[in-house]
């Protein structure tokens, strides 16, 4: 049977909105990682397929195809291809997808997965503005759309109000959220204080560090928060950070490694994505997880480590009730509530941490999923070598 080995992995530190990575140009923070990785890897860049990288709100100095222009950016051979992939906040998860795929299928050896995204330049949904109100269409993708109004009727698609959502079915207040945010952050400050993330990480200028944790939050600081929606439970200490950063991995095949004498780290155990209810939107992670554990035979008890991106608290919180998964094994480095979630790249990072954690720590199985745009969600097992 075929494998695919991820071979190398690097990211960017994680930059806070108007931080440290808000001036650079998104090509060159691909860029950043795509060197990086080529020169970690001891790897003749010539011998890469394919180059394929998550990213979200193509426009500006995100648009015309990221992956693409930060390979060129990087100064690799332009022989070389690249090709962009939007499946919302799961993009550089499924463009570890499509190279493994490729890799699997025999059809290539040696692909590149990642993503870049730069979120102090451009705001989330952005593009769709951008690209809609000129038409005369101020009310996002859906509207207009009869068959999805037949469908869906006329509900609003809402992230907010997804999580609002998700806090109420699965009776999860505000105070659970708000401690699980806390710990978010102090999981982050223990892994940076430790040393946890220097591996994963190419420092770019002077930024060396995640920027989103913050050593100076508590609980009584999140308690004062206004709810983002009136009445509701989900406050922005309990959310995502916007954020700037890059991430890159290398996947091949067993004839890549031979060739090239390359030393596989992990093997890519199981691939799978999964839709669910595009209204509530987050909840995808967790059919998508019952489904990666039934089609792999492995029960939750066997993945020794998770990495759920932290999209809202209510989402990993929801996620732990229906799987039963020991909180221990989860995020165990703090995630995007400390971290930040750089959209596009956001999957391609998390994968990154989850094989540096497994090797530092000696466990086997390590599982990655995330909510996404349109209710759907990525599931990734790898199995550490």
């Amino acid at each position: 049977m075929a494998e695919a080995y991820i071979v190398e992995a690097v990211r960017t530190p994680v930059g806070r909105r108007g931080g440290g990575l808000s001036g650079v140009h998104p090509a060159d923070l691909g860029a950043h990682v795509l060197k990086e990785l080529v020169a970690r890897a001891a790897l003749d860049p010539a011998a890469v397929d394919d180059v394929v990288f998550g990213c979200l709100d193509a426009v500006g100095p995100q648009a015309g195809d990221i992956a693409r222009t930060a390979w060129l950016a990087a100064g690799l051979p332009q022989e070389v291809p690249g090709v962009t992939v939007d499946r919302q906040c799961g993009s550089s998860q499924q463009a570890v997808h499509f190279a493994a795929q490729a890799v699997l299928s025999g059809t290539q050896d040696l692909v590149v997965a990642g993503g870049v995204q730069n979120m102090s330049q451009i705001p989330i949904a952005f593009a769709t503005r951008q690209a809609a109100e000129p038409l005369g269409f101020t009310q996002g993708p859906f509207a207009g759309s009869e068959g999805w109004r037949a469908r869906y009727g006329d509900r609003p698609v809402n992230q907010f109000a997804g999580a609002e959502m998700i806090a109420a079915k699965w009776g999860i207040d505000r105070e659970e959220q708000e401690e699980f945010a806390l710990r978010s952050h102090r999981r982050a400050l223990r892994a940076i204080d430790e040393g946890r993330f220097e591996r994963e990480i190419a420092p770019h200028g002077h930024v060396a560090v995640d920027e989103g944790p913050r050593r100076d939050t508590s609980a009584e600081k999140m308690a004062a928060l206004k709810p983002v929606i009136d009445g509701g439970t989900v406050t922005a200490a309990c959310s995502s950070q916007v954020s700037d950063g890059a991430a890159a991995l290398l996947l091949a095949s067993e004839r890549a490694v031979r060739e090239h004498g390359l030393h596989p780290r992990a093997r890519v155990h199981h691939l799978s994505v999964r839709g669910e209810d595009p209204i509530r939107m987050l909840t995808a992670p967790i059919p998508a997880t019952a489904h990666a554990l039934k089609k792999t035979g492995l029960s939750i008890d066997d993945i020794d480590l998770v990495e759920i991106n932290e999209a809202f608290a209510p989402v990993v919180l929801a996620w732990l009730k229906e799987t039963g998964a020991d909180p221990a094994k989860v995020n165990v480095n703090g995630g995007a509530i400390a971290l930040g979630h750089p959209l596009g790249a956001t999957g391609a990072k998390l994968m990154t941490t989850l094989l540096h954690e497994l090797e530092r720590t000696g466990a086997r199985y390590g599982l990655q999923t995330m909510c996404e745009g349109g209710g759907q969600a990525n599931v990734t097992i790898i199995e550490r070598l």
